[in-house]
């Protein structure tokens, strides 16, 4: 395969890859030749994925971290440069979560949690991935944004949706700040997708109506429809694309109207 379409022998850290979207980035990095290095916060279900990737034949390792934790950040960025020698290609910052309420019911501990673990944690990663990815010569940031950055999606995502907002402006300044240092920095951001999270929600028919409807394509993302963009992302071939986020969402962001 053409150097330029290949990730062969690039290091990769990926957040949160132990299940949905962030299992499916896994999964195609290390494909596509990367050697990956995921964390996630359950012991025996890293232990479990990392043997499944494993024999498929990809180089993939793991370790438990809580990335809304200062310390276990800072543990997992040295475990990182200690097991990359000090250079790292691609960043993906995807672990986050979401406080189903409405404005009115959240406290100040749940803005400080959210922000903390969605917002705080990518742009603390970033930051200590820095000099590992300025030393690799060419290195890749990319962000797990959503669809809510850039539309209102649900009555229950407000600070959610907040954190990805400000996470979509982090991306185009450190595009431009660290352009000087050879890393690319771009974010995808997905609308519905099947996941072991959102599954549930397709049982409810309201629910599944509603997306439909918002959905030109009519139907929900699947994760390896995200996964192949963000390594689309990593790729040495769009060497020119930076400060961007690309929507993955079906039509959805562009649909001005319900399509009934």
């Amino acid at each position: 395969m053409e150097k330029r379409w290949s990730l062969q022998g690039m290091t990769a850290l990926v957040t949160g890859g132990t299940k949905g979207i962030g299992y499916a980035v896994v999964d195609e990095l290390a494909a596509l030749g990367a050697i990956v290095h995921t964390c996630a916060r359950n012991q025996d279900q890293l232990n479990e994925r990392i043997r499944e990737w494993n024999e498929k034949g990809f180089k993939v390792t793991g370790s438990v971290c809580d990335v809304s934790s200062d310390a276990e950040r800072e543990k997992l960025m040295e475990e990182v440069s200690s097991r990359f020698d000090g250079k790292l290609n691609i960043l993906v910052n995807n672990a986050g979560t979401n406080i189903y309420k409405a404005t009115l019911d959240y406290t100040a501990e749940d803005f400080t949690s959210l922000m903390n673990t969605n917002l705080q944690s990518a742009f603390h990663l970033s930051q200590l991935a820095h000099p590992l990815l300025k030393a690799s010569g060419a290195g890749k940031i990319v962000f797990m944004s959503s669809i809510g950055s850039v539309v209102s999606v649900n009555p229950q995502y407000p600070l959610y949706s907040a954190s990805k907002g400000a996470m979509n402006q982090l991306t185009r300044n450190l595009a431009c700040e660290w352009a000087k240092d050879n890393i690319r920095v771009n974010g995808v951001a997905p609308w519905f997708v099947r996941t072991p999270l959102t599954a549930h929600s397709l049982d409810d028919e309201s629910i599944a109506k509603e997306v439909f409807s918002r959905t030109p394509m009519r139907r929900v993302g699947e994760p390896g429809e995200v996964s192949s963009v963000v390594a689309f992302l990593c790729l040495p071939a769009p060497g020119f694309l930076t400060g961007q986020i690309i929507c993955v969402d079906g039509g959805m962001s562009v649909n001005g109207f319900s399509m009934g």
